[in-house]
């Protein structure tokens, strides 16, 4: 299981999104260049204490990132308020990658038009909801997926 972020914008979602990582013991990709500098004492104010326990890769942009997942057969899976299948309707597999968008706009549709429709995921919310905080959207997703891979 990884977790990629495409071009996230806000450090402190960022920091609990990397200490969910370590937590969780998953690898974190950063897709794109993120809107605050990742040098070690950037990282270090933003509150990401755990960055040096991080298993972190950097991909220059999302063509990159999707040949190397494609090279290791790994499926990918989008996360975003357009999918039309729940992210509890989806069986994870030990080495899927959940995608998630930025902070102020999701994942451009052009990513999103190049994954077929039962990749992209959703997670259900309130018909006054526009959004779900980044770093909880990961960890709602990431921790089913967990979850399932456990009963296995």
């Amino acid at each position: 299981m990884e977790i990629a972020l495409f071009e996230p914008e806000i450090p402190p979602n960022t920091g609990n999104i990397a200490r969910l990582c370590v937590n969780a013991d998953v690898p974190l990709c950063i897709i794109g260049k993120p809107a605050f500098d990742l040098s070690e004492k950037a990282v270090r104010r933003a509150g990401l204490d755990y960055w040096q326990d991080l298993d972190l890769h950097l991909f220059s942009d999302y063509e990159t990132f999707l040949a190397e997942k494609q090279k290791r057969s790994q499926r990918i899976f989008l996360v975003s308020k357009f999918g039309e299948t729940t992210y509890w309707d989806n069986r994870f597999q030990a080495d899927d990658v959940l995608v998630f968008g930025k902070e102020t706009s999701g994942l451009p549709e052009i990513i999103r038009a190049s994954h077929p429709k039962e990749r992209i995921l959703s997670i259900p919310m309130g018909a006054k909801s526009r959004s779900i905080n980044l770093s909880n959207a990961v960890a709602i997703v990431l921790y089913e997926a967990l979850r399932q891979r456990i009963l296995e």
